[in-house]
């Protein structure tokens, strides 16, 4: 490709609602452009990078033994109420009627439209297991899509489906994918970490998240210093600091207008794990839809949203409005779980405690000397408490937790029959009698790969892509105007041409500062600099990325230069 004929409008100014360094950057070099909010028009360069992404994805797939598939984006909506997901999934989900008045989505993934094509297909256990996949576009309505192609409403998504005669095959297949994901991961040169996690709104038990490190990643993963246990904070398991409280009488003490745990733990002169925090929550879809509970925490620290939710059999929770807490025996800012009118879950972390604090449930009073075993009864105990830096690992009871931020860019799934039971996903088993097929699914967020590689891989000048994902590998940039570089470069640029390598040729008339600004910025791996000097010299410059310099007479560059682009991909690889 010559530059100029290039469509890449590169930006010298970082756009003022980009806020993350691979939105900047995207923008900047001319790979994306907005289109409205959390939807981008991939440009020749972006578009090259995506499919180099998918490329590596797909081979990995492939050699993991599963099929390429391509599935509808538009999907109606007797699939999703037969599998019960039409109302249960919320507002991210599009909704659409036709000009016939019927009702439709846009995906946001597939569990329900690959279901109803096994469930006509699958006859006999001896067609089984199968993984299904495609690489397509998805829709989520964000409520605020931010970061770029980091968190979109339409993005790119690699999504596969395996179906299986039992529960054994199942945890092969998930292991089979568990090591894909890895190879996958590893090709695309990134820092990465597999997490346990929550299996959230697609339901199903074991479930592990695949994070790229980055500082700006919105998830917040927790692992041991000791071992290798790793997990999403929404499922990570630890043990606090022990606290030794003083057995004491119930008593109750004046506490005006501290409601706050700081506020609080500082009029009585104590530390504030002391306390003991109670929040009261409702309950939001699930079988406990519509219940008010309380939740108890020590008050150093939080309780964790997802985790209430599972123990309680709800999609989500949300806290109590006034009316609410009222309803429940208590008022704002002074709750506590003695004489509640709801169901009471205590952290495990708990349940010996003796000496705490707590709120008196009536305005600017807390009660004291609270024994957790001695003052409540019909309490329900779980693992309510937000890890922490510094609890000791609930794997190996040994290390100490440590955090990390991660960007999701890839889920794995067990998910059992939630889905194969409702839409009829049946087959002959080995008994010769109709069983339910069990599912995973396995999912890649390939746009917001592109996303998570430059936040690992840049620097002050612009991206720096691994050998196998940049748009181009190598950049000939012709400097001056002489008919002899001109020739050069052109003789050069073919000759790699030839050996089938991705080059762009700087042909245009910009200075040379110009051109080797766009190169950083762009993110090319290797460079080739031809000019007069050089020519004369009967040495050319070839510069990688990452500062390396070498030289080569005009008729041996090219081969130099393959040379040092096969040690770069050694490198990645």
């Amino acid at each position: 490709m010559r530059y100029s004929k290039l469509f890449s409008p590169t930006l010298r100014d970082t756009p003022a609602d980009a806020e993350v360094v691979s939105h900047q950057l995207l923008l900047r070099a001319g790979f994306i452009r907005r289109v409205t909010s959390g939807v981008y028009d991939y440009l020749p360069l972006g578009l090259r990078v995506l499919r180099n992404i998918e490329k590596i994805v797909r081979e990995e797939m492939n050699r993991a033994g599963a099929q390429e598939l391509l599935m509808p984006m538009v999907q109606p909506s007797e699939f999703w109420q037969k599998s019960g997901r039409w109302d249960k999934y919320g507002p991210e989900l599009l909704r659409f009627k036709d000009r016939h008045g019927h009702e439709s989505c846009l995906g946001p993934t597939h569990e329900e439209v690959i279901c109803d094509l096994v469930s006509r297909e699958l006859k006999s256990y001896k067609q089984l297991p199968m993984n299904l996949y495609q690489v397509q576009n998805k829709f989520r309505d964000e409520i605020r899509p931010r970061f770029g192609l980091m968190r979109g409403r339409e993005f790119v998504m690699k999504d596969a489906y395996s179906f299986h005669a039992n529960a054994e095959c199942l945890a092969a297949e998930y292991k089979n994918m568990f090591e894909t994901y890895h190879r996958i991961f590893n090709r695309l040169g990134l820092k990465f970490r597999a997490v346990e996690a929550d299996n959230g709104s697609i339901g199903g038990s074991a479930s592990h998240e695949f994070h790229v490190l980055a500082e700006s990643g919105e998830d917040l993963i927790t692992h041991c210093s000791a071992c290798d246990y790793a997990a999403n904070v929404e499922k990570a398991l630890s043990t606090p600091a022990s606290y030794q409280g003083i057995d004491a009488e119930l008593g109750e003490l004046e506490t005006p207008k501290k409601t706050a745990v700081n506020d609080v733990a500082s009029f009585l002169n104590v530390e504030a794990s002391t306390l003991l925090k109670t929040l009261i929550y409702v309950a939001v879809g699930g079988e406990a839809d519509g219940q008010v509970v309380a939740a108890c925490v020590r008050g150093s620290d939080n309780v964790q949203d997802i985790k209430l939710a599972r123990a309680i059999g709800a999609d989500e929770v949300v806290l109590a409005s006034k009316e609410e807490l009222e309803a429940a025996g208590t008022v704002t800012g002074y709750a506590g779980p003695i004489g509640l009118n709801c169901p009471v879950f205590m952290d495990a972390s708990l349940q010996n405690e003796v000496g705490l604090i707590a709120g008196a449930n009536k305005y600017n009073y807390h009660i004291t000397g609270l024994n957790i075993s001695r003052d409540l009864s019909e309490l329900t105990y779980a693992d309510l408490r937000e890890a922490k830096v510094g609890d000791t690992c609930g794997k190996c009871n040994q290390g100490s937790i440590e955090m990390s931020r991660g960007i999701e860019v890839g889920h794995i799934f067990e998910l059992g029959t939630v889905y194969a039971k409702p839409m009829e996903v049946l087959f002959q088993n080995e008994q010769g009698k109709r069983d339910v097929a069990t599912m995973g699914c396995y999912g890649i967020g390939v746009s917001r790969l592109m996303a998570a590689v430059v936040e690992q891989c840049n620097d002050d000048y612009g991206i720096m892509w691994p050998v196998n994902l940049a748009p181009f590998q190598i950049s000939v940039i012709t400097l001056g105007k002489s008919e002899t570089a001109f020739a050069a470069s052109e003789k050069i640029y073919n000759e790699l041409l030839d050996a089938d390598v991705d080059v762009v040729w700087d042909d245009r008339k910009e200075s040379p500062g110009v051109k080797f600004k766009d190169a950083e910025l762009i993110g090319i791996p290797l460079r080739i600099v031809v000019g007069d000097r050089g020519l004369d010299n009967n040495a050319l410059e070839i510069k990688t990325r990452w500062g390396g310099k070498e030289e080569a007479a005009p008729d041996v560059v090219c081969e130099k230069a393959l040379s040092m682009l096969e040690s770069l991909k050694q490198e990645t690889n």
